[in-house]
């Protein structure tokens, strides 16, 4: 049946996350592998009475078609979320409301790439975004990620090439898989490129409100409103199920996404936007945020802790907020392996090779303290430590 298939998805793999995550579903196993927000907060009362107000106000209304670029009000939320946070006066208008980040990345991929357009991206970087954007077929070109940003020199020799890349994806808080962010300085000095180069970059920001350390930054998107297209999602914060997600777009690229949108789905679902709206309106969504924040800073010291006593000697990173730290083991181990002994000491992770474009980079691996509390994480990693003694 292989010539039914279309091209484009002949170099397109399975989510390795989810396949993995289909292996960690034994109650008995430790699971630091999926990127789950913790069901704990999912703020289930208030969603309960969000949903009845809206179909007792607006009853049928609230069940019709909607507008493709999303929920007016809405919009209009996170517009005066940006300006309150980061002092950026955008335009709800300029607002495209989408099912979660990962649609998102797919309608920029089918506005923007050409097959073989080169495209660059971190590395390590998110899966799903290469996953995503792997259906059309760019060139990936990797940029190392360094604790506070992307490596300027490797970013500056892709970009002297005459045809250089004109995409960038980058994940600037608390970056998926390794739970770095980019400086002040390195954000300012890749807007500057940006702006040079007549690059467009893609700023992926799902986490930005977890920050439990340290000072909130301001986006690149601030500093290259016109070369920059920045994602949101409410996934991390409220509930993933909704896939509720957003592009703040320049003027140049509004229609043209606007337009793939409406060939993809014609809206995102109005009803589920409307409730979230609702519930954003009765709720402080910053107090709720600060109780994610406490609970995650507080999780993510006691696997930094335990990773220290039970691993030492194995490299990680400290983030200051997200969901994700990432351990770089000596050179030897690979983590493939060391992942297929880890399951049978009942502990799962995700080895770090899928998030590489190029993939000769075996000795690393991601973890998430988002959701376990601090007595699980003491356990997993205890087994962790004694696998990785084992292979040693």
């Amino acid at each position: 049946m292989q010539p039914f298939f279309a091209q484009r998805f002949a170099k397109v793999e399975p989510s390795f996350i989810r396949e993995i995550l289909k292996v960690a579903v034994n109650p008995e196993v430790i699971s630091f592998a999926g990127g789950l927000p913790n069901p704990a907060f999912f703020p289930n009362e208030e969603l309960a009475v969000a949903s009845a107000q809206v179909l007792q106000n607006k009853g049928n209304g609230a069940l019709q078609y909607s507008a493709t670029e999303g929920f007016t009000p809405l919009r209009e939320y996170i517009a005066e979320r940006y300006f309150r946070q980061h002092g950026m006066r955008v335009s709800s208008d300029n607002i495209l409301i989408t099912n979660g980040s990962q649609q998102a990345l797919d309608l920029l991929g089918k506005v923007l790439v050409n097959e073989g357009d080169k495209l660059i991206i971190e590395e390590p970087g998110y899966l799903g975004a290469i996953q995503a954007l792997s259906v059309y077929q760019p060139e990936f070109q990797g940029v190392a990620l360094n604790d506070d940003g992307l490596d300027l020199g490797e970013l500056d020799a892709l970009l002297a090439q005459p045809d250089h890349a004109r995409l960038l994806y980058g994940v600037t808080n608390f970056q998926n898989p390794t739970g770095l962010s980019y400086s002040r300085e390195n954000r300012q000095a890749v807007a500057e490129r940006l702006i040079k180069h007549n690059v467009l970059m893609i700023e992926d920001n799902p986490y930005g409100e977890l920050r439990f350390e340290g000072v909130h930054l301001p986006p690149v998107a601030k500093l290259a409103p016109e070369n920059v297209v920045l994602m949101g999602s409410f996934s991390k914060v409220v509930v993933p199920s909704f896939r509720l997600g957003w592009m703040l777009v320049p003027d140049w690229l509004r229609q043209k996404l606007t337009i793939a949108k409406q060939a993809a789905d014609l809206h995102t679902n109005g009803f589920v936007q409307q409730v979230l709206h609702s519930y954003l309106q009765e709720n402080n969504l910053d107090d709720h945020i600060d109780r994610i924040r406490t609970v995650y800073g507080r999780q993510k010291v006691a696997m930094e802790q335990a990773l220290l006593k039970h691993c030492p000697g194995i490299d990680f990173t400290r983030p200051e907020g997200g969901m994700f730290l990432w351990l770089k083991l000596p050179p030897h181990i690979d983590a493939m392996a060391l992942f297929n002994l880890a399951i049978k000491e009942n502990v799962a992770f995700v080895p770090g090779q899928p998030f590489y474009v190029r993939p000769d980079i075996l000795n690393t691996a991601r973890l998430s303290y988002a959701g376990a509390d601090e007595a699980t994480i003491e356990e997993g990693i205890s087994r962790l430590g004694r696998v990785i003694r084992q292979v040693l």
